[in-house]
């Protein structure tokens, strides 16, 4: 581990996982592995499963054969974050508080929400309700909890979804800047993501019909 690195050594294994749901078969045998370091891009149309395949490794939706499983040293921190296509913020809750909240609720163990609300550019808006948000404004609220409790796995539904060109760069900084220190990520994305670092991988997904 180098001295720019905060994870552990991890790879993620895909070995002939299916998905889908109340038994429609979206994919089937995917086979893929990522190791630290590594983004890996989910593209494909609209109905292709993307979403049930983010779904289906972060443990929410059972698979529907094979298996998707980690391969690390140990389990000193919890594994993932799964931020989804809606932002899950509570609207009467200021922006600061919705952070703390997750802070609390995943564990404060990466930036104070100050500073996360600062690296996400919503800094000046923290004692807004949350209500008041643009909806580009509220995807950066929900990256910011990626930044404040520490993840290896990050699996990302449209991280880009309403943001402006300044929000595309943003989301590219927080994915270098996790990868450099050992995470992985996933993200299932219609939109191009340019790392500064590294060359994302791509699966492509054509769904079954």
């Amino acid at each position: 581990m180098t001295d720019q690195q905060v994870y552990s050594p991890l790879t993620l294994r895909a070995s002939g996982l299916s998905c889908g749901r109340s038994g429609l078969v979206l994919n089937e045998n995917l086979d893929f592995s990522l190791t630290s370091g590594e983004c890996l891009l989910l593209r494909g149309p609209n109905g292709t499963g993307k979403t049930t395949l983010l779904l289906t490794m972060a443990g929410i939706v059972a698979p529907l054969a094979g298996r998707f499983a980690p391969e690390r040293p140990g389990d000193e921190m919890p594994l993932l974050h799964y931020c989804g296509h809606r932002n899950a913020i509570k609207p009467r809750l200021s922006v600061l508080e919705n952070l703390g909240f997750w802070a609390e609720l995943n564990g404060p163990t990466g930036l104070e929400p100050e500073a996360a609300l600062a690296e996400v550019g919503l800094a000046r808006l923290a004692g807004l309700d949350a209500g008041y948000l643009s909806a580009g404004q509220a995807r950066r609220l929900a990256l910011a909890r990626l930044l404040v409790s520490l993840r290896p796995l990050w699996l990302l539904d449209e991280p880009t979804a309403a943001l402006d060109a300044a929000g595309h760069g943003l989301v590219a900084r927080l994915l270098d800047a996790h990868l450099a220190k050992g995470g992985l990520a996933i993200a299932a994305t219609h939109d191009p993501i340019s790392l500064p670092d590294r060359a994302p991988r791509v699966l492509q997904l054509e769904g079954i019909w």
